[in-house]
């Protein structure tokens, strides 16, 4: 587990900025920051595959492709976690990287209550070889978790999840600014 660097909460949904390895995060499910080809080579894809197992790949290939935007799921495979939600987000310069992005986001959240998930990881999602600018996209993913959440019904945990301390400032900067204060 990772160094938890935020906490809050939106209604019954805990929220969590974790920096460290997603891949060792022991929720539900994680969401995988895919390709539309849903091929695992690095960033976190090829880490989910190193650690979780090949069987994951092998359960993402008649799933492909997926379109931007869009989410599709599979086992964890040897993850601590249940499920792997593979989201595809846009590469930036391809246009209407928000609107995408965002339509990313609420799809694993989307797919993640439907399977039941209480706990789920989230990644920077699009902000790695995608080239989404790191504070605008953590920015981006907070706020469609902070409009998708409270209409969900199984979800009670979320962790923004980034590998570097960069990445992981940017969640806890948003996450300051988009979550209300709780008493």
């Amino acid at each position: 587990m990772g160094q938890h660097l935020w906490r809050g909460s939106l209604g019954l949904v805990k929220l969590v900025v974790v920096q460290g390895d997603i891949t060792e995060e022991a929720v539900d499910a994680v969401v995988n920051a895919a390709n539309s080809q849903l091929l695992h080579g690095g960033g976190i894809a090829g880490a989910i595959v190193r650690k979780g197992g090949l069987s994951i790949q092998e359960a993402c290939e008649p799933l492909a492709p997926v379109p931007v935007g869009e989410a599709v799921v599979t086992h964890g495979g040897n993850l601590p976690c249940r499920w792997v939600i593979h989201a595809v987000g846009p590469q930036w310069g391809e246009g209407e990287e928000e609107r995408k992005l965002r339509s990313a986001v609420r799809r694993s959240l989307e797919e993640a209550d439907k399977l039941g998930a209480l706990s789920l990881a989230m990644p920077a999602i699009s902000t790695g070889i995608f080239g989404y600018p790191k504070g605008p996209g953590c920015r981006v993913i907070v706020s469609e978790c902070v409009q998708v959440l409270p209409a969900l019904q199984a979800l009670r945990e979320v962790r923004f999840v980034a590998w570097d301390a960069e990445t992981a400032q940017h969640f806890v900067t948003a996450c300051a600014e988009l979550i209300p204060l709780t008493a």
